[in-house]
């Protein structure tokens, strides 16, 4: 039996993005949180995004 779907999708967003997200977050007067915030993106998918490049991933 096939799963219902709610129509919703989830954003797609380039590697450049994320790299440029990763690395500004990085910043010594940024944080996660308002890195996030300006790009309007929850701050656990930008915390996720720093630990896969410092994963190698």
């Amino acid at each position: 039996m096939h799963a219902y779907k709610t129509g919703k999708r989830t954003p797609q967003y380039s590697l450049e993005f994320k790299v440029k997200a990763v690395l500004w977050s990085h910043e010594p007067h940024r944080s996660v949180k308002e890195v996030a915030e300006v790009l309007d993106i929850l701050p656990f998918i930008l915390s996720r995004w720093c630990r896969e490049c410092r994963d190698g991933e």
